[in-house]
């Protein structure tokens, strides 16, 4: 190890020195030694990197050595940990959001992850066939693990690079008109029948449903019940049961099975309901109306309880929405709202003191001239 002279030394708190070809330097803080790689052949490099180095240590930060060795799959491993010590019920789907990252970012080195590598990173996704929307949420997971890690005592990265965020169609436009649900009903099982009927009237989502239980039904006052935690914004909410869900579900509980505790079990009727994929679409197929999501459902309920004159803040008090953004997003309007839109106006116009339908008509023929007149009849 070859050090710099005395008198080179006693000009900063600490030492640089070569190894190979490159400069390293050394400096203490709380009587510990610190020594690092500079990178650089350059002695005056090196010396100005000593030189942060001291006037970091001077403000009291601790020198943060590890952050240049921390790799993107130490970021994912604390991500996921932080999910799972934390229950969040998204997890599966930042476990898929990592396993597509770990594809491209594998290996990687923190700081090599900038934002023109995250650009390459989009590429990739969109030769992939990845939709706008599906590379923003991964993304934003690989943000969020970044932002954990500068968040750390001491911070395992020192920063947290631009990310370039993706312009989304967020207009939903799947719904079911009456006749066409009721086709749906036809064709799906039995065990099916009851649980999307409940879907297309109450809006849940299809895990709050799923996980429903009999203790949270309450056939005498007519209200289903769900408890804080269980739902995906952890907030407890109630609704009311319409005639129908509550003859349904006072049938189903005298037909049930005590030992199982479901509202809507698979169909043994001894557990929770499972992956129902292949019969909705079985059941889509047969019924004739094309592929459709259960959450259609859900955006279909929403659009119903707003027609039929509901509050939009009763609504999303039974819906579980947060934001009002939602019927922005599910663009709740068909050509039989825009037709109503336009009838409604007439009739206003008609009843307005001093307007009189076909006034417009009766201008364009009292202003024609009348030499284009005369010579039309002459024609």
């Amino acid at each position: 190890m070859k050090t710099l002279p005395k008198k080179i030394k006693g000009k900063l708190p600490g030492s640089i020195y070569l190894r190979g070809a490159t400069y390293w330097i050394k400096y203490y803080k709380d009587g510990k030694a610190y020594r690092e790689t500079t990178g650089t052949s350059d002695y005056e490099g090196a010396r100005s990197a000593l030189a942060a180095r001291i006037n970091e240590v001077s403000q009291g930060k601790t020198p943060n050595i590890e952050a240049k060795r921390v790799k993107f799959d130490d970021l994912a491993a604390d991500l996921l940990s932080d999910y799972r010590i934390n229950g969040r019920k998204s997890l599966v789907r930042a476990q898929i959001s990592v396993d597509h990252l770990r594809g491209f970012f594998k290996g990687v080195r923190a700081t090599e992850i900038t934002t023109s590598k995250l650009r390459t990173y989009i590429e990739k996704r969109f030769d992939e066939g990845a939709a706008n929307g599906t590379i923003n949420r991964e993304l934003a997971h690989l943000k969020r693990a970044m932002n954990l890690g500068a968040r750390c005592t001491p911070p395992r990265i020192d920063r947290v690079p631009f990310f370039p965020m993706l312009k989304e169609n967020n207009v939903r436009k799947g719904f079911f008109e009456p006749a066409d649900f009721s086709a749906l009903l036809e064709y799906l099982p039995d065990y099916l029948q009851e649980f999307a009927t409940f879907a297309y009237k109450t809006g849940w989502r299809k895990s709050e449903i799923c996980n429903l239980e009999w203790k949270q039904v309450d056939l005498g006052a007519g209200t289903v019940r769900l408890n804080p935690g269980e739902t995906k914004n952890n907030s407890g909410r109630m609704a009311f049961l319409d005639s129908e869900l509550a003859s349904m579900l006072s049938s189903k509980f005298d037909s049930r099975d005590s030992l199982c505790p479901y509202v809507f079990p698979n169909r043994e009727g001894n557990g929770p309901l499972g992956d129902m994929r292949k019969a909705w679409a079985t059941a889509c197929r047969k019924a004739g109306i094309g592929p459709r999501l259960l959450h259609d459902c859900r955006r279909t309920a929403v659009r119903n309880m707003i027609r039929s004159g509901s509050p939009e803040v009763v609504v999303m008090s039974i819906t579980g929405h947060k934001t009002r953004e939602v019927f922005d997003r599910y663009n709740i309007v068909n050509e039989t709202d825009l037709r109503l839109a336009a009838a409604r106006q007439e009739e206003y116009l008609k009843t307005a003191v001093g307007t009189k339908m076909g006034t417009i008509l009766k201008m364009k023929e009292r202003h024609t001239p009348k030499s284009r007149t005369a010579q039309s009849l002459g024609d």
